[in-house]
Parts: structure tokens; sequence; C-alpha cells
């Protein structure tokens, strides 16, 4: 994926809105490292798979509210709607190089989710 880092950010999360996984790989670097407030995961395919199996199944849209970008890291502040109920703010750090992400780490209060599961 070409593109300067607010441009691959963004279209990660398109490809999340859209459910794309080819385009959400195309954004992730191979060796992308993930670690969030439910996990983390090593690699392009766990990175795919847990947002796949995890939170596009709790969320499937997300609604970005504001990105910052500061050289190669940009950070999202977006919400989630977990099983349609009330929206959880969540702040996403990406960092990218050579025009995919390397490194997210995520942050959220977890316990809207946890209490439906």
């Amino acid at each position: 994926m070409a593109g300067n880092p607010g441009e691959v950010v963004q279209a990660y999360f398109d490809a999340w809105n859209t459910r794309d996984e080819a385009k959400l790989r195309g954004t992730l670097a191979p060796e992308v490292h993930f670690v969030g407030a439910l996990g983390s995961a090593e690699g392009v395919e766990a990175c795919v798979k847990g947002l796949v199996n995890g939170m596009w199944k709790v969320s499937p849209r997300v609604t970005v509210v504001r990105r910052f970008v500061d050289g190669d890291d940009v950070l999202t502040w977006f919400e989630i709607q977990p099983f349609g109920g009330d929206a959880v703010p969540v702040a996403n750090w990406s960092h990218v190089e050579h025009g995919r992400i390397t490194r997210i780490r995520v942050t959220f209060d977890p316990r809207p989710i946890l209490a439906k599961q």
C-alpha cells in the first residue's frame, strides 16, 4: 500500500467499515505488532484474524471522530458500538513505515464488551 501515514491508517479503517480483508492486509506490514485492551497479536495473519473474528463481530462499523498525524505516527480517536449498544470511545496509535502499519496500540474501557459476552 502506498501513501502517507494518514492515508494508510484511513485505508485500515475503511477496510474495517467495508469488512474488506484483502484491503486490511494491504495496510499491514508482515511483521505488524498489535497490543490492545483485549489481547495482542504478532504478524499480519494474526492481526487480521483477531479483527475479523473479534472486533468485526462486536462492532462491524466504526465512527472515526478525529485523526492526528505526527510524522510516521497516527492517532485515531474513534467509536465502536458493541452489540448495537452505546458508543465506546477508542484510541488507536498506529506507526507506519514504508506505506504499511508496523505497530498498533489500542486502548479503551472494555467493560461494555465484556458485560455482553
